[in-house]
């Protein structure tokens, strides 16, 4: 059965960590993401078109993208540099080659790994190619040192002569998660020094650290050396040539993007050995020289039509908040651009709630300087007439994400009344789509949540709604549950916390709506409120850090599971007190990570379990296995959707395994048999929830990785 597959329609949402202009040709451009992937500019469409939904579940960790490349000489070459984390337990990072500008990739497997999603991921580029030789490719490594190809990356070896500081710890930073190896964050060629057809002889690295940090080699990578009189004391994050011959460098004192205290902006002369501090906001502190600034810098563009022209973006400067600059004479005078700008946000409202943040990447357009576009935390702001500033006159900024979806779902439901599906989501709160090609505004404030981490509907009165999140100042109050009583318009915070935990963690909803079962993140118990928190009772018999359910037909049967360990309990008291589940349904599941247990949408009682190392099986609240469901051995996610025509059970759709094959499959029969619904350019990486649409025939919702929601639905019947 074909299906379309479509993004829901946010708008953005999700860390741009970088961008880049092809030189030679007009309106060609690509972004990479921290953790959805990589895009190419569709000039035609005025949207961006994924070039990463190939890659399946089993290969997730190559939807961060540490860093893209394109040859200049030659615009079908693309290469992206793959990995997500450094981690022992991720998955391999790899360089992905096109020579059909992303429309498809030969894979080449890296010896080390990547960290796309990482600290120093807006710093960039650390992929290079040649551009007087297409062939050649160098690759600065987070934990490996310098690395270069000959043969458009097919094959790599490590450049042994590059400095040791490059995997020293001096080149690495620490964050609340832990210490991360940042290393070699750009590589810049300077194509005068050559001739084409040869490789280049001049070739620049940066290191991340606050030593020596920035070196040169002039026989085309066979030997470094360090630049004489550079800047130490700060970590570089950016450089860019400019036609003239000069350079410009952003520094920071720690590589971003979760923080930045001090920084600067610094010219580099080649021919006379010159350098010059740029730094726009002349009272910035210098390392050792009194307080630091407080912020840092995110990047300085320089226009490759004019080499007087950049542009630069302060970074982590929240209070206010941070600006952007230009100049038209080499930095030597700067005017600040926010504060004659206008931003449209009619293609996003949501973003009226934000501020330019996390400005890593500041890219002029080579065929037009008006045409500048900055990365934000949260999507992409361009403006076609920057030359305004310089009459007098005001900057208009577009939010240019239309296609760029990159938020990450915690919880997606579609009820049997009301918007077809409301969504929680990290870093956005959560939507209510009535229309999924509209991007609304997230659910009315108070309360707003950085993160809302689960939603839930109860089954008899659809109308209610409950998520649980993290709160978002100044939006208050402090409490992190909310509920809506007309499917997610209007929302109100409940009275109160549990009396432990950190908010957040699983709720739900008894089928009546009368009762509500939290188990807060941290807690050691489970609590049921009746009066939306104005009281709460600890739960008897469930140990905390569990998933919670109720029932979708009965208020009185509610269900509990840990995912971690496959431990299944049941209630029918309303979720007053639990009991392990016995039977050969809790038994299949002990002992397996990654469980998932629903409850059937037409039928008390029936409860619906998974793992990704287990078929999927249809059981009952006694314990009972009432069905092996033939064929699938694998599942990630799995949801119910409307009945096929003349069926009265519900339609099954599952990511997962059946048999040898992973992909997205549907059932009409009760899992009797099955039909595979995506194709291999449609994966997504690891899909983790996923619900049908139960009023409309054949649409399933997808919640990936990095890719924001996907909507699925048969060709035939698709708007």
């Amino acid at each position: 059965m074909p299906y379309r597959f479509a993004g829901v329609r946010i708008g953005g949402g999700g860390y741009v960590s970088g961008l880049l202009f092809h030189p030679s040709v007009r309106g060609l451009y690509y972004a990479r993401t921290d953790v959805g992937g990589a895009y190419r500019w569709d000039r035609e469409h005025g949207r961006w078109q994924p070039l990463t939904d190939w890659i399946e579940a089993k290969d997730e960790n190559l939807f961060g993208i540490d860093s893209l490349a394109v040859d200049p000489s030659d615009p079908q070459w693309l290469y992206l540099a793959a990995g997500t984390y450094t981690t022992a337990q991720s998955g391999d990072a790899a360089i992905l080659r096109s020579h059909d500008q992303g429309r498809s990739f030969r894979r080449v497997d890296l010896p080390f790994q990547l960290g796309g999603n990482e600290l120093g991921r807006g710093n960039g580029e650390r992929l290079a190619v040649d551009p007087n030789d297409g062939r050649v490719l160098f690759l600065g490594s987070r934990n490996a040192g310098l690395w270069r190809s000959t043969d458009h990356g097919a094959h790599w070896e490590r450049v042994t002569s590059f400095p040791a500081v490059a995997t020293s710890p001096s080149a690495s930073a620490s964050n609340a998660w832990r210490t991360q190896p940042i290393g070699i964050v750009f590589v810049v060629f300077d194509p005068a020094s050559g001739r084409h057809g040869q490789p280049t002889p001049v070739i620049y690295a940066g290191v991340s650290t606050r030593q020596t940090s920035l070196f040169r080699s002039t026989d085309g990578g066979r030997s470094w050396s360090a630049v004489p009189g550079q800047p130490v004391g700060l970590r570089p994050s950016h450089m860019h040539r400019a036609s003239d011959g000069d350079y410009y460098l952003s520094y920071g004192d720690e590589p971003g993007p979760d923080t930045m205290n001090d920084g600067s902006l610094w010219r580099w002369q080649p021919d006379s050995r010159r350098w010059t501090d740029i730094t726009p906001i002349p009272d910035q502190s210098r390392p050792g020289q009194g307080k630091p600034a407080g912020f840092g810098w995110g990047d300085v563009a320089v226009a490759p039509s004019n080499p007087a022209v950049l542009v630069a973006s302060t970074h982590h400067r929240y209070t206010p908040h941070d600006l952007l600059f230009r100049s038209t004479d080499r930095g030597a005078h700067w005017t600040e651009v926010f504060a004659r700008s206008v931003f449209d946000r009619r293609e996003a409202p949501w973003t009226v709630e934000h501020t330019p943040h996390w400005m890593t990447t500041v890219a002029i357009d080579p065929f037009d300087p008006d045409h500048v576009i900055f990365v934000t935390g949260y999507g992409l702001w361009s403006t076609r007439d920057m030359g305004r500033l310089d009459r007098g006159g005001e900057v208009h900024w577009s939010f240019a994400d239309r296609g760029l979806e990159e938020t990450v779902p915690l919880g997606l439901i579609s009820p049997p009344q009301g918007a077809h599906l409301l969504s929680a989501l990290g870093d956005l709160d959560g939507y209510r789509h009535d229309g999924l090609d509209v991007a609304p505004l997230q659910f009315q404030a108070p309360p707003r949540y950085a993160n809302s981490e689960a939603i839930d509907y109860a089954g008899q009165r659809p109308a209610r709604i409950v998520r649980s999140g993290y709160l978002r100042e100044p939006f208050g109050p402090a409490v992190r549950a909310a509920w809506s009583a007309d499917g997610g318009q209007h929302w109100q915070a409940f009275a109160s916390e549990p009396p432990e935990g950190e908010g957040a963690g699983s709720i739900a909803f008894t089928a009546d709506g009368d009762g509500v079962l939290w188990a807060p993140r941290h807690a050691k118990h489970v609590y049921l409120t009746h009066d939306f928190g104005r009281s709460w009772q600890a739960v008897a018999d469930l140990p905390g850090g569990v998933e919670v359910l109720g029932d979708r037909i009965d208020p009185r049967r509610c269900y509990a599971f840990d995912p971690r360990t496959g431990a299944l309990y049941a209630s029918r008291d309303g979720g007053a007190g639990f009991l392990p589940l016995a039977g050969e349904l809790g038994a299949a599941a002990r002992g397996h990570d990654h469980v998932q247990l629903q409850a059937a949408p037409d039928a008390a009682g029936v409860l619906y379990l998974a793992a990704r190392d287990l078929p999927l099986m249809r059981g009952d609240d006694t314990g009972r296995v009432l069905q092996e469901l033939p064929g699938i051995v694998g599942v990630d996610a799995f949801g119910f959707g409307k009945p096929a025509p003349g069926r009265y059970s519900p339609a099954l759709f599952v990511a997962g395994r059946y048999g040898k094959q992973q992909g997205l499959f549907r059932s009409f029969d009760g899992g009797q048999h099955w039909q595979r619904i995506n194709d291999d350019a449609h994966q997504y990486g690891r899909i983790t929830h996923l619900t049908g649409d139960l009023r409309v025939f054949g649409r399933v919702y997808l919640a990936t990785g990095g890719r924001g929601i996907v909507y699925g639905e048969p060709k035939e019947s698709a708007p």
